[in-house]
C-alpha cells in the first residue's frame, strides 16, 4: 500500500536533510578511512532506512517500488558507499525472503533485517559464474534434514558484516542450466562458512566486497527458499527490484553531479566571464539534464507499473541499463567542465567518477541488461 502523499513527502525531506547535513560532510573521509562511521549507521537505521522495503508488519516502512526508487534517488545525491550499507538489507539480501519465505522464515529474520540489526548479503556470483548465473556449481546436497553446502563465491557485498546469506547452490547436477539451482538462507556462524579479506576496489571506498567459501556448511533443510530448483526464479525476480533501486541511485548521483557542474561553471571565470557562458559548456550541461531527465522518468514510470502488478522485466532492464550508462556519461562530463578540478581528490568529482563505474557491472551487466530487453521485446512481438 502507497504512503499517502503527505507522509511520503515527509519522507523524503527527511532523507534529503540526512543526506546533506549528514552525508555529503563526511564523505572525504570515509572514502580515506574506507569505512562509514558506527554513529551514522545507527542513524540510518533510526531512519528506517535498512527496512524501506520491507513490510510494515515485520517493522519495516513498507515502501512501494516508486517510493523506494524516490528514497534512492535522495541517497543517490551522497557518496555511493552510504546506500551500499543499507542496501542489501532493502534489495537483493531480504527480497528473496519476502517474495519466497514461510510465514515461519519471515517472522524469525525480517524484523532483524528491518531494524538493521541483522545485516544480510547476496551470495550468487561466483568464480565461472557472473553473467552466466545459472553456471552456478556451489553445491547443496541433501544428507537427512539437512542440505551439506560447498562451494565459493565472489564479490559479494557487505559479507564482511552480514549475518544472513541468501545463497544460491546447485542441488540437482544434472539439471541444465538454472533449473538445478535452488535457493537458501544461511545464517553466517554456521561452522564451515568463512569469508575472506575486503577487496581492494577502484570505487565505493566504505563499502567492501568478499569471497564467502562454505566447507562443508550443514544448512537445515528449513532453511530452503522455495521449492527445490527454484533458486533461479528467485535470484530472477529479486534482480528484477534490485535493478530499479540500483537505476533510481544512479538518477540520485546524477542530479547531484549536475547541480555541482552548474555551480562550478558559474564561478570558474576563463577570458573574464563564466565558463557557464560559453556554448560547449552549456551542451554538456544540457545532454546532462536531458539525460537525467530521461532517466528518471524512465525508472518512475517502470515503479508505478510493477507497483500495478504488470511484468516489468524488460523495462527494468531498459531503466538499469540506460541510467547506468547515462550517469557514466554525466560523470565524464562534470570531469570535463571541472577540468583539472575534476582531476584532483578536494572537489571530489573524480571520487564519483570512479565510484558510478560498478553501477554498469553489477545487478547484471549493461550486456546482460541489453540481452534480457532483446529477449523480452521479441517476445512481446515488439
Amino acid at each position: 500500500m502507497a504512503l499517502d502523499l503527505e507522509t511520503r513527502d515527509q519522507l523524503i525531506d527527511t532523507v534529503r536533510r540526512f543526506v546533506t547535513e549528514r552525508l555529503r560532510p563526511i564523505e572525504a573521509k570515509v572514502a580515506e578511512d574506507d569505512a562509514v562511521p558506527a554513529e551514522v549507521i545507527e542513524e540510518m537505521k533510526g531512519l528506517g532506512l535498512f527496512g524501506l522495503s520491507i513490510p510494515e508488519d515485520f517493522g519495516g516502512l513498507g515502501l512501494n517500488m516508486e517510493e523506494e526508487c524516490l528514497v534512492g534517488i535522495e541517497v543517490g545525491r551522497a557518496s555511493p558507499a552510504f546506500r551500499s550499507v543499507f542496501g542489501t538489507n532493502v534489495g537483493i539480501g531480504s527480497q528473496g525472503l519476502v517474495m519466497f519465505g514461510t510465514d515461519a522464515q519471515k517472522a524469525k529474520w525480517l524484523p532483524g533485517i528491518a531494524s538493521g540489526q541483522i545485516i544480510t548479503s547476496f551470495a550468487l556470483t561466483e568464480a565461472e559464474a557472473g553473467s552466466d548465473s545459472a553456471a552456478v556449481q556451489t553445491r547443496a546436497v541433501r544428507d537427512g534434514d539437512d542440505y551439506v553446502l560447498n562451494g565459493s563465491k565472489r564479490y559479494i557485498t557487505n559479507a564482511g558484516k552480514a549475518s544472513l546469506f541468501t545463497v544460491m547452490a546447485r542441488t540437482n547436477p544434472d539439471a541444465k542450466g538454472g533449473s538445478g539451482v535452488s535457493a537458501f538462507l544461511v545464517p553466517r556462524d554456521l561452522p564451515g562458512l568463512s569469508v575472506s579479506k575486503p577487496e581492494k576496489k577502484m570505487g565505493q571506498q566504505g563499502a567492501h566486497i568478499h569471497d564467502v567459501t562454505f566447507d562443508n556448511v550443514r544448512v537445515p533443510a528449513w532453511n530452503r527458499l522455495g521449492e527445490e530448483g527454484e533458486g533461479f526464479r528467485v535470484a530472477m525476480q529479486v534482480l528484477d527490484r534490485g535493478r530499479l533501486h540500483i537505476a533510481g541511485v544512479c538518477v540520485g548521483v546524477a542530479e547531484r553531479l549536475l547541480v555541482d557542474c552548474v555551480a562550478y561553471a558559474s564561478e570558474r571565470k576563463q577570458f573574464g566571464q563564466p565558463i557557464a557562458s560559453f556554448q560547449l559548456i552549456q551542451a554538456m550541461i544540457a545532454d546532462s539534464k536531458t539525460e537525467a531527465l530521461a532517466a528518471r522518468a524512465l525508472v518512475l514510470e517502470t515503479a508505478r507499473k510493477r507497483d500495478a502488478g504488470e511484468n516489468v522485466t524488460l523495462e527494468a532492464a531498459a531503466a538499469k541499463l540506460f541510467a547506468s550508462e547515462m550517469v557514466g556519461r554525466v560523470a565524464d562530463r562534470a570531469v570535463q567542465i571541472f577540468g583539472g578540478a575534476g582531476y584532483v581528490a578536494d572537489y571530489g568529482i573524480e571520487r564519483l567518477y570512479r565510484d558510478v563505474r560498478i553501477f554498469r557491472i553489477y545487478e547484471g551487466t549493461s550486456q546482460i541488461q541489453q540481452l534480457v530487453i532483446a529477449r523480452e521485446t521479441l517476445k512481446r512481438g515488439g
